[in-house]
């Protein structure tokens, strides 16, 4: 499979995303948007996109981040969606992804960083790519916001301080506004990019301290998106 990222900062690694792309031997290209690389012109040399996450947001202006062009990501979830391709989106992705669909944003109740469960709903316990994750699971979060719903739409997985934490939207193309991505080498970077606010926050009741971050083991929740992006995998290739 040919496998594109779009990563937005250096610090919103793709992580175990890249690990099981490498590990299956996919091929894996990238728009490094903070470097200003440029975005594909077309998907038809890409079967899976993967939209990272980052600091920005939907409605964030070439003014305030002259290296981000949401108009132009969305345009291209939208080209993969219309040729059918399949879609990740992560965090900021999860949300430009609602945007493609025509559904907006919304901030999420909690501020979420660390690592914490996530519940799946009878819709998430359903569905066959992602209900070996069991009825909870611990993953992880680093977020403010959460991505629209349409109709057609289901919320998988929910967690206390945010109620869409996985959105499917249609069988091929997914939401995760948790980062099941995360490595302790990518923890590392985004603890560096946020260090005085994880260290002094007293405000925030679901984000922990660094070295509570840094402890948790990811291997298991690495597995889980191992084998989801299998299945996500093994439906593309079996619609071509």
């Amino acid at each position: 499979m040919n496998i594109h990222f779009i990563q937005h900062e250096i610090f919103e690694a793709p992580g175990a995303y890249l690990e099981w792309a490498r590990e299956r031997k996919h091929n894996s290209t990238f728009s490094k948007v903070y470097e200003n690389q440029p975005l594909p012109e077309t998907v038809d040399n890409i079967d899976l996109l993967i939209v990272m996450g980052g600091p920005q947001s939907p409605h964030t202006t070439k003014e305030d981040c002259p290296h981000f062009d949401a108009k132009a990501e969305i345009a291209l979830i939208q080209k993969a969606i219309h040729a059918n391709k399949a879609v990740v989106g992560v965090c900021l992705g999860s949300q430009l992804i609602g945007e493609a669909f025509g559904a907006n944003f919304e901030h999420s109740p909690e501020k979420e960083i660390g690592v914490f469960p996530i519940r799946l709903t009878e819709d998430g316990l359903m569905d066959k790519k992602i209900n070996h994750f069991g009825s909870s699971l611990p993953v992880g979060h680093w977020h403010n916001d959460m991505p629209g719903l349409t109709p057609q739409s289901k919320v998988l997985a929910t967690s206390i301080g945010c109620p869409r934490q996985i959105v499917a939207y249609n069988n091929l193309v997914y939401g995760f506004q948790c980062h099941m991505e995360f490595t302790p080498e990518v923890v590392a970077l985004l603890i560096a990019e946020e260090l005085d606010f994880l260290t002094n926050n007293t405000i925030h009741r679901y984000v922990q301290k660094p070295d509570e971050i840094r402890n948790h083991d990811f291997r298991e929740m690495n597995e889980m998106l191992f084998q989801f992006l299998d299945k996500l995998a093994t439906e593309y290739l079996c619609c071509q």
